[in-house]
């Protein structure tokens, strides 16, 4: 199913997609309320989403369709290549993200990969993902302990995931020492005598490795 409101991309798009074997177009949607009748009646197996729609953000669509029960996976295919829209994308529930301009083999890639339930996402903001969770979540760890710094909420969460002083230091290009003066004021901050009582306080909120 194609999320689109411009109606010749919608169909330069349908033709390439169908111009592959076993690929079939069941609905198009313009607007995101008319995404959830258009999916129940045609049940596609991806949808494929603009970010940008008349009545609303593609991203509104994704969040109702990951409600549901059975919900179809959604490939976003937009202009933008935003940070802030990308990262939006993700936590919305989106499993791949494509800007538009892309060639028809590489959306076909994602549509196949993305329909049998893998994730994908292109070569212009596939290398900015793992940043922008790792930023994602040390807005996290200081919303989470808003007593400490950003540079303290940092040195927490790589605590909860075992590291030692030393693979913080190396991790953040600091000194030692430096990272030592942290783990000292996240302690007194966090009321704990102990490295193990900080770790079981961050995991407790989410922080650090399963």
């Amino acid at each position: 199913m194609i999320v689109d409101d411009h109606p010749l991309f919608r169909a330069g798009l349908k033709a390439a997609l169908e111009s592959a074997e076993g690929v079939a177009v069941v609905a198009e949607a313009e607007r995101v309320a008319d995404v959830p009748e258009a999916v129940a009646r045609s049940r596609p197996n991806v949808v494929i989403m603009d970010l940008s729609l008349p009545d609303g953000s593609g991203l509104e669509a994704v969040r109702r369709l990951s409600a549901r029960e059975q919900a179809p996976p959604v490939l976003m295919l937009t202009m933008s290549d935003d940070d802030g829209n990308l990262l939006a994308a993700l936590q919305a529930g989106a499993r791949g993200y494509l800007v538009k301009g892309a060639g028809r083999e590489e959306v076909l890639h994602a549509v196949r990969t993305v329909a049998a339930g893998g994730a994908v996402f292109g070569g212009e903001v596939a290398g900015r993902i793992t940043a922008l969770l790792a930023g994602a979540k040390m807005r996290e760890a200081g919303q989470l302990f808003p007593e400490l710094t950003a540079r303290e909420a940092e040195v927490l969460d790589l605590v909860a995931r075992g590291y030692d002083n030393r693979r913080i230091a190396r991790e953040l290009v600091v000194a030692e020492k430096t990272v030592r003066n942290h783990v000292t004021h996240i302690f007194e901050k966090l009321h704990v005598a102990t490295r193990a009582e900080a770790v079981a306080r961050a995991r407790d909120m989410g922080l650090g490795d399963s």
